[in-house]
């Protein structure tokens, strides 16, 4: 899935380095693993109305349970939240 600029497959371990780095660049910490981007997209897919079958399909799981209860997360009240929040702090 992932390839070096010469076009040899790169190990986990250089993926999560190299990830570390963007996230540390992009202000986020280097705390996150390229795992949550995989939970990140099941959650917009959702959000945008796409089918839980239809997003358990992309993701390669063989029951909606699993897209549900794992990976599916309600992100619309989050970022409400969210908002909320910076909206009382920075008002």
């Amino acid at each position: 899935m992932f390839a070096s600029t010469v076009g040899t497959p790169l190990d986990d371990h250089n993926v999560r380095g190299q990830f570390r780095v963007i996230t540390e660049a992009a202000g986020l910490g280097k705390t996150w693993v390229p795992r949550e981007l995989r939970h990140t997209c099941v959650s917009l897919l959702s959000a945008h109305g796409v089918p839980v079958e239809a997003i358990a399909l992309l993701a390669g799981h063989n029951q909606t349970a699993t897209t549900e209860l794992v990976y599916r997360h309600q992100i619309v009240p989050a970022l409400t939240r969210g908002a909320e929040v910076m909206d009382q702090i920075f008002g």
